[in-house]
Formats: structure tokens, C-alpha cells, sequence
């Protein structure tokens, strides 16, 4: 087992985190808050940009493959190497897709 540092740069909170573990499951044991909801990878509501480091997350199944590589669901995500992660910031999916965004309303057509 090997313990990674995961920095949230939105609000400058650090944890460690070990490879076994999702980054999820060990905010809420240190007492973080980070938003989440299904905790199976579909939701998206606990996501985050990867800025710096790895994670493994193969039941992410709410990414498109090219999100998977910049984003994290953490509540799936375990990390690889140390990380920096923004959790103000969603995956395209979210923000342009038609889905509820950040603000909770639905994104308006440019139509």
C-alpha cells in the first residue's frame, strides 16, 4: 500500500490518500467536504480536474474516454501518484452538454 498527497487547489485542503482507497472515501473520513451523490461513477456530481498526477478509475463510467484522462470522479478515483485536483472545475459533459451544470440548472440551447 503506498500513500499519495491529493491537494484540492480550489480550496488549498490536503490529504493523504493510499492506493487502495478512493479519494472520496478519504475525505469523508478527514472530515472534507466534497459533493457526491451515487457513488458508482454515473452521477458526475463529485468530479474534478485533474491538473497534476494519475488515478486509476475504471468504473467511471459517467466519462467519455477523453474525460477520463483529465477528470476524476472521486468517489471511484484511486490515486497513482501524488495529485492536484480542482473541484470547481466539470468535464464538458456537464458544462456544454445539455446535463445540469454547477449552478443546478439545465444548460440552455444555442439554438
Amino acid at each position: 500500500m503506498t500513500e499519495y498527497t491529493v491537494e484540492f487547489v480550489d480550496t488549498g485542503e490536503t490529504i493523504e490518500v493510499s492506493d487502495t482507497e478512493t479519494v472520496l472515501s478519504s475525505c469523508i473520513e478527514a472530515g472534507i467536504a466534497q459533493e457526491y451523490s451515487c457513488r458508482v461513477g454515473m452521477c458526475l456530481a463529485c468530479s474534478a480536474e485533474i491538473l497534476e498526477g494519475e488515478v486509476t478509475q475504471p468504473a467511471a463510467r459517467g466519462f467519455t474516454d477523453e474525460e477520463a484522462e483529465g477528470y476524476a470522479l472521486t468517489c471511484m478515483a484511486r490515486p497513482q501518484s501524488d495529485l492536484k485536483l480542482d473541484r470547481g472545475t466539470y468535464p464538458p459533459s456537464i458544462d456544454d452538454g445539455g446535463r445540469a451544470g454547477d449552478d443546478g440548472h439545465a444548460a440552455a440551447d444555442d439554438d
